[in-house]
């Protein structure tokens, strides 16, 4: 556990697929949002970035990714096999149980934090923005809100968007068209079948720094300022 004045980061390993780390950026304040997001590596970075902004105390609980690209992408989409990719429907299955059950339980025991589905939303950037989707759309009961910073293209709109869907905040630059068509693709589809969705088009390319300017503003608009 590091501290801060500003919060605490708390990293503890999970009993799957051999041990896996989940870390967790929590407030100095009582959490009034909390954000589960893929990429747990990059958590001390974005807690730093919600702590210097002017926002709720907010919560984010990331669970750390796979090393090999892969592997990741296997974990992280649902996407069909495809003539150029074979997808493993048995990892993401078993990734996607880690994430929804045991990283929110851990939450909740661990870090005594249990919020609302309102109060609660689903982030990633590339490939994590299409588990961010994917988590949103299976589980909407759950994360009312998807943050989707510059998703990849393994895992697309199914044909038919049906029932609840959660509110969408999508997210890409100006500089990375493979990106803005994808995150173009998913706003048009969720537009379509009724949902909540802004899409954000700002001048940047595929990075981290582009990603982390654009998180409190996905904070503030489902938590409010």
């Amino acid at each position: 556990m590091v501290s801060s004045v500003a919060g605490e980061l708390v990293t503890e390993t999970l009993d799957y697929d051999g041990g896996r780390q989940v870390t967790a950026y929590v407030p100095s304040a009582a959490a009034e949002a909390i954000v589960f997001a893929g990429d747990g590596q990059l958590v001390e970075t974005w807690g730093g970035v919600l702590a210097a902004a002017d926002l709720p105390p907010t919560m984010i609980v990331g669970a750390h990714r796979l090393e090999d690209e892969t592997l990741r992408i296997h974990e992280y989409s649902p996407g069909r096999t495809t003539a150029a990719f074979a997808f493993d429907p048995e990892r993401f299955a078993a990734h996607e149980k880690f994430f929804v059950e045991d990283v929110r339980r851990w939450a909740v025991t661990r870090l005594g934090v249990e919020l609302p589905a309102h109060r609660t939303a689903v982030f990633g950037v590339s490939a994590g923005a299409e588990l961010a989707l994917a988590m949103g759309l299976r589980h909407p009961g759950i994360y009312n809100t998807v943050f989707g910073a510059s998703p990849g293209a393994g895992y697309q709109p199914p044909a038919v968007l049906t029932g609840r869907l959660p509110r969408t905040y999508l997210v890409t630059g100006t500089e990375e068209p493979f990106f803005r068509d994808n995150a173009a693709r998913w706003a048009d589809a969720l537009r379509d079948a009724g949902g909540d969705v802004v899409l954000t088009v700002r001048a940047g390319s595929h990075g981290d720094a582009f990603w982390e300017q654009e998180l409190p503003r996905m904070v503030t608009w489902a938590f409010g300022p």
